[in-house]
């Protein structure tokens, strides 16, 4: 899908300055002892439209999954808004959110054990259509289930097997086709490919395009790993300690990156022409990824950062740029 095409969509999801703090002790604190605050999610906005592919990156612990989480009711936020079709839903409760479950759908990042080991597939598939259509014949939602199994690619007569006599490829497909029964308008990706082997990875995330195009949902596609995000993405956001570093476009991001942090990302990517994979220079990061309790100030990343000054200790820098292309860096500009 082209940006222009993208940006004429509607828009499903806005995010504006949403916040996400835990209140945790170090270790070995006493029990006595004050709180801190750990801020998993600072400041994070985007916004997403009709039958786009929004793709979050970063390394482990910047603040992906809990964002994912907080999108979906599972996590509370600490400020800031979301807003679904127009409404605000930060402080929806557990009856609102259960309404809106039927348009906004998750696939979690361990696809075996996000599926109860006690039921069949058909029942894994066939509970969401149980909780919204109870007034559904039993025979109308096994053809549902048959169906949506034969979409994903499962043959329809495993619809009586437990999840352990499947594959992990086969069990994500498994909690794809759960999370698309009802059709829902966005689909959430919590690092759907991180446990399968590359082969399966790309046969996932080719059906995730597949779907996406034959019935137009949109995707927030979450992962560490940028070149799995690099063929499914339309735009990508790049998270570091619960921070957005820099956002844009596809073509953007991936041929002219400007943060350091995402140059480094980018680095890592390999490249399928061998001559070509030995001659590129690897950026490599410095130091130890700080702890999200006690973050560095002004940047978050200016104690890995190669171009860091003394300005960037104190000033903590927001993002500029446009609706293209946009970073957080004192010394980089768009």
């Amino acid at each position: 899908m082209s940006e222009q095409m993208t940006l004429q969509g509607e828009e499903l999801l806005t995010v504006a300055n949403l916040q996400v703090e835990f209140a945790i002790k170090d270790v070995g604190q006493k029990f006595w002892s004050t709180k801190k605050s750990l801020k998993a999610v600072n400041g994070v906005s985007f916004n997403l439209y009709a039958g786009e592919t929004l793709g979050i990156v970063g390394e482990s612990g910047c603040g992906k999954s809990t964002l994912a989480r907080a999108l979906v009711g599972l996590v509370k936020t600490t400020a800031g808004q979301i807003n679904w079709l127009g409404a605000d839903i930060t402080k929806a409760d557990d009856k609102i959110w259960h309404r809106m479950r039927q348009n906004i759908q998750m696939i979690f990042q361990d696809p075996l054990a996000s599926l109860n080991p006690r039921m069949t597939i058909g029942e894994i598939i066939a509970e969401p259509l149980k909780t919204f259509y109870p007034q559904m014949s039993v025979q109308q939602r096994q053809q549902k289930v048959k169906d949506m199994m034969a979409k994903v690619g499962l043959l329809p007569n495993l619809v009586n097997r437990y999840p352990h006599e499947f594959s992990g490829g086969q069990c994500q497909r498994i909690g794809i086709a759960r999370a698309l029964i009802l059709d829902p308008k966005l689909i959430i990706c919590d690092e759907p490919v991180s446990a399968l082997d590359v082969s399966i990875q790309a046969q996932v995330v080719n059906l995730l395009k597949q779907l996406q195009q034959e019935i137009g949902l949109s995707l927030i596609f979450i992962a560490h790993d940028l070149a799995i995000v690099k063929h499914i993405s339309d735009r990508i956001l790049v998270m570091y300690l619960g921070n957005v570093v820099e956002t844009g476009s596809y073509s953007e991001i991936y041929h002219n990156p400007l943060h350091p942090y995402t140059k480094a990302l980018m680095s890592a990517v390999p490249i399928p022409d061998p001559n070509k994979e030995r001659q590129k220079q690897i950026e490599l990061l410095t130091g130890e990824l700080p702890s999200p309790i006690n973050p560095p100030s002004g940047c978050v990343f200016r104690t890995r950062c190669p171009i860091a000054g003394n300005e960037c200790a104190s000033i903590v820098p927001q993002l500029k740029g446009n609706a293209n292309h946009a970073i957080a860096c004192l010394k980089q500009s768009v």
